[in-house]
């Protein structure tokens, strides 16, 4: 295996890890964000009032997106799999 072959995976793992936690983490920035400036609003400074709301969006997210991020990740790793009898010494 040459080193293209290698930098393509390494680049396709990356690519498929972005992708499954863009999502997760978008939501999670955006709940944070909406938290925040609650707080500001409303002049509520507890500290622990972001965890409950951004778990809940999580878990939300997670339910509804899980069936397609398992599939993105089940579909690399098929394809991850059928390569390895392509590679050479």
């Amino acid at each position: 295996m040459n080193s293209d072959v290698a930098l393509f995976w390494m680049r396709e793992a990356v690519t498929v890890a972005i992708t499954v936690g863009a999502p997760l983490l978008g939501v999670a920035l955006a709940v944070g964000l909406l938290v925040s400036l609650f707080q500001a609003v409303t002049s509520i400074q507890e500290m622990t009032l972001s965890y409950i709301p951004k778990m809940l969006a999580i878990a939300l997210v997670l339910l509804l997106l899980a069936p397609w991020m398992l599939q993105l990740l089940t579909d690399f790793t098929a394809q991850a799999f059928s390569f390895i009898p392509n590679v050479s010494r």
